[in-house]
């Protein structure tokens, strides 16, 4: 036990208590605060797995048989490996060896009990054709929250804590007396009264909170990778040993130790590798269940709504990922638009400079033709310009006509110009009109322009 820091009345103030007993009685009959928690634990993991199954197609209730099964085993595998690895508590000098089957006293130990019960698990999966991977990948978050609602009954023995802190959350321990033989005993005994002896590293609650955030992992991880073939127990695996290492580091509980250091924190870098490795090697993707083992249509839609947190959640990621390929097309097609719009903003003045254009090469045409017509009036050989001269046509530029139009006006208007310069008088012995003025006009007006340009 760790003496009592000498700031110790200046933490009490931000300190976590701890439970002055961790048995009650109902008469003569002992209620643990550390079984309760135990069997609250296996329950939660049992109802969690169950979802998990029926909601990948597997047929209700396999999960509870197999865990009839795998229950048992996992609670002598745990028990093995607590009293293995502390053996000097039950078969030194001094201990008595029949206090290795009170397992309501405390102590088990996660690696027995997930090997051990492996094997009960892989025995019920035979007798239900279920793929051990598939059972385990369901039941990897509902097994380390049981883990962290059992990490509570280590509260009510004051048990599993680390050194002494004066940081906020520091865990208060006081010293329990049995009541009935009068000797200091932790696990039935009573706080004889609220001074704490230590305060220390609440080193359990540090493994609670972390043995959530691995299930809120396996849990993120699957739906986002759909891991199989045993990954997310793997991942599972692999989370909860990485933070047990850091963990068992700061515990001050008596272990056995191997080389000098506990023999916990060699056991999780030991597991850490092999889950690691395991996820790299597994084949990627989730496997089908076999036809004996998967639901009917009907019983699996019915699990699917009941198990509607793993099923809706599922469907969710799928429309999530639909949604986020639809706007991502989206904003294509909009970046397609808006490039489009500044492409043809920037030919804007091109089209400009074009018309302007036009419209000088349509006042040059005019012009010459104005030229023409002066130069036939003043000229004595040309009988037209004597008898009905002409009115000057005003210039009309267009802006709407392209520029082959006033070119092929200009073309066309010096033939004309000559032909009609030459023409015979008509029957009524007056020269002919000159043509020239009226194609002029003709072409000076838009009506004469558009016909000629179509």
């Amino acid at each position: 036990m760790c003496a009592v820091s000498s700031d110790l009345t200046v933490t009490l103030l931000a300190s976590i208590p701890s439970p002055d007993r961790g048995v009650w009685y109902l008469g003569s009959v002992p209620i643990r605060a550390y079984a309760l928690c135990i069997i609250l634990g296996i329950v939660v993991a049992i109802w969690w797995a169950e979802r998990r199954f029926v909601a990948r197609g597997g047929r209700p209730g396999t999960v509870v048989d197999i865990a009839v099964i795998a229950v048992p085993f996992g609670l002598i595998g745990g028990r093995l490996y607590h009293v293995l690895t502390d053996w000097s508590k039950y078969f030194g000098e001094g201990a008595n060896p029949v206090d290795a089957l009170k397992i309501w006293q405390g102590g088990l130990g996660i690696w027995g009990a997930i090997a051990l019960g492996g094997v009960g698990a892989w025995i019920g999966c035979r007798r239900r054709g279920v793929p051990l991977p598939f059972l385990a990948d369901a039941a990897a978050p509902g097994i380390v929250v049981g883990q962290a609602i059992g990490r509570l009954g280590n509260w009510f023995n004051q048990e599993l804590y680390g050194t002494a802190t004066s940081l906020p959350w520091g865990l208060e321990i006081y010293e329990r007396i049995n009541p009935d033989t009068g000797a200091r005993d932790s696990l039935t005994g009573v706080a004889i009264d609220n001074t704490p002896i230590a305060i220390v590293h609440p080193t359990f609650l540090y493994e609670l909170l972390w043995n959530l955030g691995v299930a809120a992992l396996v849990v993120w991880a699957d739906r986002r990778f759909r891991l199989g073939h045993g990954r997310a127990f793997a991942l599972y695996v692999a989370g909860y040993t990485a933070g047990r290492f850091w963990i068992e580091l700061l515990r001050v509980d008596p272990a056995t130790e191997v080389f000098g250091t506990r023999i916990n924190v060699i056991t999780s870098v030991v597991v850490f590798a092999g889950a690691v490795t395991y996820m790299l090697l597994a084949p990627r993707g989730r496997e089908t269940l076999p036809p004996q083992a998967a639901a009917e249509p009907e019983v699996a839609a019915a699990g699917a709504a009941g198990a509607g947190a793993e099923a809706g959640a599922e469907a969710g990621d799928r429309a999530d990922a639909q949604r986020t390929e639809a706007e991502r097309a989206g904003a294509e097609h909009a970046d397609s638009g808006r490039a489009g719009a500044e492409q043809a903003g920037a030919e804007q003045p091109v089209v400009e400079r074009t018309a302007v254009e036009q419209t000088e090469v349509e006042r040059a045409d005019v012009e010459r033709a104005n030229a023409g017509e002066e130069g036939r009036v003043a000229s004595p050989a040309s009988p037209a310009a004597e008898t009905e001269p002409q009115p000057r046509p005003e210039p009309q530029p267009d802006t709407a006509a392209q520029p082959e139009t006033a070119v092929q006006s200009q073309t066309a208007a010096q033939p004309e110009t000559e032909s009609q310069a030459q023409a015979e008088p008509d029957s009524n012995g007056e020269p002919a009109r000159p043509a020239q003025a009226e194609s002029g006009t003709e072409e000076g007006s838009p009506a004469g322009r558009s016909a000629k340009g179509s």
